[in-house]
This record gives structure tokens, C-alpha cells and sequence, in this order.
């Protein structure tokens, strides 16, 4: 028994980090449990520091090999009379590396925290019993061979099939039969290079935090942020697995029991395209008391596929299900909290499950076509366009659109990220289109051309005092506008889009439009990627 263990010690996880139990006695009363850092032994250790660097030179082999086949192809190395020297030396390299892992096993078996920790691992995955997962979540180790705590299979939701969650489709050109196939012929090299391109390098530039390399450097940020979420705030640590197979890397902070206002309101974050929870927008609402519930995208992290539109809607479908089956959360108690891309997630979320308390969307954009433009010449616009449309369309306003309930939307006003041409230009802001998409939908005789124009002006406000200009411009009356739509909403219910304004002068549409927009929109005077305090974080409006 004995020796099979040791054979299984040879390929286990590393193990990072020890977490004391919460039930145990914690000094001076402090509020927090004790962690400290797993201590290999000095042979472990060591093997450890080589299959690392191997790991790097392997990453970076991956991620430069098509200059590197090009490169050894015109030096003349790609031939036959090559093949049995590389095959030879590649052997040897293999051979070297499995007497490393070995060496390294047997460092983890002289080690008796190890030793201690890997019998639980093996415990928990015969039986996994609260009592055995309650052991293992005192170690941080590699994510892969932690036991699943929730399925898509345990729950029936019929808008699920392995193909995945449903999506808005984008809008198709109407063309005859016969123009249609010769369309599809013609158009079959855009096809291929779109495919090509979304595939290898877009993807990563959309989402540079599912490259392997940037999560290596990032590590030792990522496990400090996790033992604090673990160690201060008690978090527990699960693995959900989506309808396309693709495993999610969670964490829970429960503050239901702290008597906080808060802490019976869940904030599901949603984070940015180099964000994860350890040290994203977790913070924010847990400065405020809330129950809060984080997760990494697919490839970010211990999350498992890559982040393609479909596979974001799929991850985001089984965090919300394992909120309400699991943790015992309603939607009316959920509030979707995102910050950046992860908007798309969460106007998704907020699509699909219209029961959702609210949701709060800071520096997001309405669709990512326009910032895809930006930073791609502008010869290959008709391929940008088509690349983004199949395979990377972020459209985020259509989808918050379809949602009925409160929406906050935060601005930075010093934005560099989600603006068209630069900082310094707040009306290139993407932020705004999504308002104004949204107040359009919503109320679309209100935001008829002198709303909309007035809307605008408001926007061009970078600070508090141009703001407040604006306002006295038009001599802003809001309990008159509080009135106007209560009384609407009264006669005709709460489903939109309104017909409010249908019957007023010009001059109260126009300061409706204000008041509207600066209940839908909140300024933050910073930059885009500067943590958002939770003074700035607060609920929706609502009427």
C-alpha cells in the first residue's frame, strides 16, 4: 500500500500553501485563521525550481514556434537526415526530466506535511464527505486534482444542451438561395483567416489573463490574494463544472451569519480580461459586508478551457445555479457586480435570469466591435468585423437590454482602455453608447433627438461641477420626475419599453432625459484599471 503511494506522490499536486482549521483556537482573538507556506524538503525543492523553468521554456517554446519553425526551417533542420539526432536528444531531455519527477516524489515522501496532505487528497476523492472536503479546503494546491462540488448535471434547466447555453445571434444580411452559396464561396478565405485569427493570437489579446506565461508571473500575487480571501475572511474554495465540461474556479465568502445588512445580499463578480478573483473586484463589495461569490474565467487561474463567448455564458450559467442550489441564495437576493469585459457575463446573466436583484457594471462597454477597430488597421476592417461578429461578439447592450431590472453603470472618467481615441476624450467613452442604448430602449420618446442631445451635453461632464452646470442649465426638478414616473409606472405597469414622455413639451422630455441619465450613470474621476472603493459601489436606483 505503502508503495503505490509513493508511485502516486511522483505526479501529485504541488502543494502550496497550509490553512489552519477555522475550528481551531486562533491567538489573541484575532478574527483570522493562521496560514503559512508550504516547506518542501531541499530535494524536492530543487526538482521542484528545474520542472519549472522547464515549464517556462516549454511555454515559450509554444507561444514562439511559429518563428522558431521558420527559423530552423530556412537554417535546414526541418529534413529526414535531421529527425533521429532531434528524436535522440528530445529522449534524452524526456528521460532526464521523468528522473527529476522521480527524485521529486521521493522528496514529497520524506516530507510528512506532504504525506499528511496527499492522504487526505485521496480520502476525499473515495468519499467526498463535508468532513473530508472540510479537511482538505486547510491546502492550497494545484486546482486540477481538486474533487468537484457542483455539476451542471445536478440541476434541470431546459435551456441547457452540451452545445451550451443560448446566445444572441448577430444579425444576418437577407440575400436570395443562389446568392447566398456564392457569397459562401467567396467569402471562404475570410472564414479560414477569421477562424485562424481568433484562435491564436485574438483570443489572447482579448483575454491576455488565459495566457499561461502572464498567470506564472502572476502566481505569487494570486496565492497571497487567495490565502487572504481564505485566512480573513473565511472563503471556501470550489470547483464547478459547466454543460461543455469546462471546470470553474471559485470562491464563496459567507457573511449571512454576521448580522451585516448586507450579508444576506450575494455579489456574483464578473472580472476583467486580466483579472481574477484572488485579486480583482472581490474586494469592493466585501468592504461593504456583502456575501460575495468570485470566479475566474475559462483558462484563468485553476479554470480549465478558454474563454470564447460561448464558454463564458456556459461558466457563468453554472455559477449562478450553484449560488441558488448550493448556497441557498435566491435571484432576487443576487446582485451582478462586473467590472471591464466581464460585463458581457454579466448582461448575460441578467438576460437569462430576469429575476436578478440588480446589476452594477463599471467601466464596461456596449460592443466590442468599435475598440476592436481601434487598435487594428484600418484596412482590415472588413475582417475585423467578421471575426468579431462569429466568434468574439461582445455585445453587450443588446443583452442589457433584455433585462427589466436596476442597472448602475460607472464611468471612469479618465478611461484609456474602453475609449476610441484616447483618455483625454470622454466622449469616446463606450461607456456612453451604453447608456444611451439602454435609456433608448427603455424610454424611447423620452430620448427622442433633443433628449438624446441633452443626454450628451451631460456626458461631456468630466467632473462634479461640470456636471452640476448642466443640471441648472435646464432646471432640474427631480421630485417632479420621481412623481412623472411613478405615475406611469402605476398606470402601466413596470415592463418596458415606456411611453413616458409621449405627451410633454420638449423642455420636460429634456429634463426627464437628465434625470434618467444620471440615475442609470455614475462618474468615478480615474483611470481604468485603479480598484474601485466601495464608497463608489451602492445599488442600483429604483423608483
Amino acid at each position: 500500500m505503502a508503495g503505490w503511494m509513493w508511485l502516486r506522490i511522483f505526479f501529485g499536486p504541488n502543494l502550496q500553501r497550509i490553512h489552519s482549521s477555522p475550528g481551531q483556537s486562533r491567538p489573541e482573538s484575532s478574527a483570522r485563521r493562521r496560514g503559512w507556506n508550504y516547506q518542501p524538503l531541499r530535494l524536492e525543492k530543487h526538482t521542484d525550481s528545474v520542472i519549472g523553468w522547464a515549464s517556462v521554456l516549454w511555454s515559450l517554446s509554444y507561444y514562439s514556434s511559429p518563428l522558431l519553425l521558420c527559423y530552423l526551417y530556412r537554417k535546414g533542420y526541418i529534413c529526414s537526415s535531421k529527425f533521429v539526432p532531434v528524436s535522440q536528444y528530445v529522449g534524452t531531455v524526456l528521460i532526464c526530466l521523468l528522473g527529476v519527477v522521480c527524485l521529486r516524489g521521493w522528496g514529497r515522501w520524506k516530507n510528512s506535511e506532504y504525506v499528511q496532505f496527499f492522504s487526505i487528497l485521496e480520502e476525499t476523492r473515495k468519499n467526498n464527505t463535508p468532513s473530508n472536503k472540510k479537511k482538505l479546503r486547510c491546502f492550497d494546491f494545484d486546482f486540477s486534482f481538486w474533487p468537484v462540488d457542483f455539476s451542471w448535471t445536478e440541476f434541470s434547466n431546459p435551456k441547457l444542451s452540451k452545445a451550451g447555453v443560448s446566445l444572441l445571434k448577430p444579425e444576418s444580411r437577407l440575400r436570395g438561395a443562389a446568392d447566398g452559396v456564392l457569397q459562401q464561396v467567396r467569402t471562404l478565405p475570410c472564414h479560414v483567416i477569421s477562424f485562424l485569427i481568433a484562435h491564436s493570437f485574438g483570443r489572447r489579446m482579448l483575454y491576455p489573463g488565459s495566457v499561461g506565461l502572464l498567470q506564472k508571473a502572476m502566481r505569487p500575487m494570486l496565492q497571497q490574494g487567495q490565502a487572504k480571501l481564505i485566512e480573513e475572511f473565511n472563503g471556501q474554495r470550489n470547483k464547478l463544472v459547466a454543460c461543455d465540461g469546462n471546470e470553474i474556479d471559485t470562491m464563496f465568502v459567507d457573511r449571512r451569519a454576521d448580522g451585516r445588512p448586507g450579508g444576506s445580499t450575494l455579489v456574483i463578480c464578473c472580472e476583467g480580461n486580466a483579472g481574477f478573483y484572488e485579486v480583482g473586484c472581490m474586494n469592493t463589495p466585501l468592504e461593504g459586508g456583502y456575501s460575495v461569490l468570485g470566479w475566474n474565467h475559462p483558462g484563468f487561474g485553476g479554470s480549465t478551457g478558454v474563454p470564447f463567448p460561448q464558454n463564458e455564458a456556459n461558466a457563468m450559467d453554472v455559477v449562478i445555479q450553484f449560488a441558488m442550489q448550493k448556497l441557498g441564495f435566491q435571484l432576487n437576493d443576487i446582485i451582478i457586480y462586473a467590472w471591464s469585459i466581464g460585463g458581457f457575463t454579466a448582461s448575460w446573466a441578467v438576460m437569462s435570469y430576469p429575476e436578478l436583484k440588480a446589476v452594477v457594471l463599471d467601466a464596461s462597454f456596449d460592443d466590442l466591435l468599435p475598440l476592436a477597430l481601434k487598435v487594428m488597421p484600418a484596412s482590415w476592417t472588413p475582417l475585423v468585423h467578421h471575426t468579431v461578429r462569429q466568434y468574439m461578439n461582445l455585445n453587450n447592450a443588446k443583452q442589457l437590454c433584455q433585462y427589466p431590472g436596476p442597472v448602475l453603470l460607472i464611468r471612469r472618467t479618465k478611461d484609456e482602455i474602453i475609449t476610441t481615441t484616447g483618455p483625454e476624450d470622454i466622449m469616446s467613452n463606450r461607456g456612453n453608447d451604453l447608456l444611451l442604448k439602454l435609456l433608448q430602449f427603455r424610454y424611447p420618446k423620452v430620448m427622442a433627438d433633443e433628449g438624446v442631445r441633452v443626454v450628451r451635453e451631460w456626458l461631456g461632464a468630466s467632473n462634479t461641477t461640470a456636471e452640476a452646470t448642466v443640471y441648472s442649465q435646464y432646471g432640474m426638478d427631480d421630485d417632479w420626475c420621481v412623481t412623472v414616473l411613478q405615475s406611469y409606472r402605476t398606470q402601466h405597469g413596470t415592463a418596458f419599453p415606456w411611453s413616458v414622455g409621449e405627451d410633454m413639451t420638449l423642455e420636460c422630455r429634456r429634463r426627464l432625459a437628465l434625470f434618467l441619465a444620471g440615475k442609470y450613470m455614475r462618474n468615478f474621476e480615474t483611470t481604468h484599471c485603479t480598484p474601485l472603493p466601495f464608497s463608489e459601489f451602492r445599488a442600483p436606483w429604483t423608483l
